[in-house]
């Protein structure tokens, strides 16, 4: 699995795509070994430093609420297709094999990995909202449900300030058998919780969740950001 892994990323950092500017993903869920989180964090981070980010992202994240299937922590590689995200050597560095090698000895099972894309995509304050929730879904209409989607992300905008709102497919490795998913991100728990009974009391805001059609939910959970570069 790790050597899988770690074939897609070379894949979609050192190759040139021919696609138009679309954010894509790919992550991998790891159950690292007890008392270690702060030992991978600082490996992460160590790695990472200096490196240039372009147009692209690398988060740290670990599960905190719903089935995660044993695992507790998520690595996710957020990039432009078209954009070369890490330099080519970076890879072939003596730190990035230093890094993987780190990685190994604090991680006791390596789990899924997937990719795919970001359809629509609404920035947001991690260092405020670090929580995500992320629910996976296989919807009737795509097409319906990004408009619906798109609807509600404009017009309730107060209330999706400093939130990431996101709306996009697994088109590699599907997880729970899921085609899409859709992530929002709050301080905490209670904070999302707040928001849903909120939003939740809102006639428009349910009109617009029901003009999203149908779907089916295989699996919802929910991460904290522990580390991230940008």
């Amino acid at each position: 699995m790790k050597k899988l892994f770690l074939s897609l990323l070379l894949i979609c950092f050192t190759i040139q795509w021919t696609s138009a500017q679309t954010m894509a993903f790919s992550a991998i869920e790891v159950k690292v070994k007890p008392f270690t989180q702060k030992d991978i964090k600082e490996a992460f981070e160590e790695v990472f430093a200096d490196v240039e980010m372009n147009k692209g992202a690398i988060v740290l994240e670990r599960f905190t609420g719903g089935d995660s299937n044993g695992m507790t922590h998520r690595l996710v590689f957020l990039y432009t297709l078209g954009e070369k995200m890490i330099p080519d050597e970076f890879w072939a560095s003596d730190k990035t094999a230093a890094f993987w090698a780190k990685m190994g000895n604090y991680i006791e099972d390596w789990g899924v990995s997937y990719s795919g894309r970001m359809m629509s995509w609404k920035e947001g304050n991690l260092e405020t909202n670090p929580e995500v929730h992320i629910w996976d879904i296989i919807p009737e209409d795509p097409a319906a449900f990004k408009v619906a989607h798109d609807k509600i992300v404009d017009e309730f905008k107060e209330e999706f300030k400093d939130r990431v709102v996101g709306f996009g497919t697994y088109d590699i490795g599907l997880p729970n058998g899921a085609t899409h998913w859709i992530g929002l991100t709050g301080k905490d728990t209670v904070d999302h919780l707040m928001l849903y009974d909120k939003m939740g009391k809102n006639s428009r805001f349910v009109k617009l969740l029901q003009e999203r059609g149908g779907y089916e939910l295989t699996k919802d959970f929910s991460l904290n950001i522990i580390s991230s570069k940008q």
